[in-house]
């Protein structure tokens, strides 16, 4: 046979397996899903069960244009032999898609997105086709699309990923403040929800009893006092308003707690020694809105959680 009717074969049969699964995969998706609804577990693995058979029947008859182009394309066994790994490798790529566009990777629109499932199966099968320069050229695209997704959409994903995750701390604009770290230290963690907390730690160093916090809520009441007096705790309103809390165990360890009224927010700063209470101070003097910058930052070091 002459080069070009192999090649004209070759385009034929790779454009039938474009065409036939890019019709196949979406039905098959949409035909579990619906099993699933209705019928469970049971009538979904039935769903599938059948829905590869046709999948695979539809791969066979893809290759009917190249018999006569080499000897395995003339026995069913031969195609049978290249459908079914062209059937595995696409399945692969269609869900590698999907894990990508779940993570905020951009595929177009629905139809673009209907079409591109064929895709993976095309490109399989050019990896079986009896012509050596489709087979490099599909082994060059692959090594390339390899290349581009480690240098440019992986980045790409972990910064719509970020970008989500301050998107959706954001939603508690008015809890989103925060102090300078006092000389020495450095933020341990965050909490994020009803109220937001930061706990900062000494460089270095995991003592609890170092560690202050900083919780932004909502005020619990119109005005800020004292609570009711208890056994073991003292509470002063300071010259400038803020209340001073020092509480004592029975172990003899003492917790200070200054608590001031910022805008509309109540924020407490906690230390589990007096002699931190410069550090609690500093904190409340440098309190500031959480800037994007330092909200990312936080997601990118994953120091942040969502409140429980």
């Amino acid at each position: 046979m002459k080069s070009s009717s192999r090649r004209i074969l070759t385009a034929a049969h790779l454009v039938l397996v474009w065409a036939t699964m890019a019709a196949a995969v979406p039905a098959l998706g949409f035909g579990l899903v619906l099993a699933a609804w209705g019928g469970g577990a049971v009538a979904a693995l039935l769903v599938l069960a059948l829905g590869v058979a046709a999948a695979v029947g539809l791969l066979v008859a893809a290759y009917l244009p190249l018999r006569g182009t080499a000897p395995r394309y003339d026995t069913t066994t031969g195609i049978l032999g290249r459908a079914l790994p062209v059937f595995a490798l696409g399945t692969f790529g269609v869900l590698a898609g999907v894990a990508a566009y779940t993570s905020h990777v951009d595929l177009g629109s629905a139809d673009t997105r209907i079409a591109l499932t064929g895709a993976p199966y095309a490109f399989a099968a050019a990896f079986f086709v009896p012509s050596r320069p489709v087979r490099l050229g599909a082994a060059a695209v692959l090594a390339a699309a390899v290349a581009y997704g480690g240098l440019v959409v992986l980045p790409h994903v972990d910064q719509r990923r970020y970008e989500a995750e301050v998107a959706r701390y954001r939603q508690h604009q008015e809890l989103l403040y925060a102090g300078d770290a006092p000389p020495g230290m450095e933020i341990l963690r965050a909490a994020a929800g009803g109220d937001f907390r930061i706990e900062y730690r000494p460089v270095g160093e995991y003592d609890l009893r170092r560690q202050v916090s900083l919780t932004v809520r909502h005020p619990p009441t119109p005005t800020l006092r004292c609570p009711p007096p208890v056994d073991g705790a003292t509470c002063a309103e300071e010259s400038n308003g803020d209340l001073r809390k020092v509480a004592r165990d029975p172990s003899g360890s003492v917790q200070v707690t200054l608590t001031r009224r910022h805008r509309d927010v109540q924020v407490d700063v906690t230390a589990r020694t007096p002699d931190d209470e410069p550090r609690l101070r500093r904190l409340l003097d440098t309190l500031h809105p959480l800037s994007d910058g330092e909200l990312e930052e936080l997601v990118r070091q994953e120091k942040i959680v969502p409140a429980l």
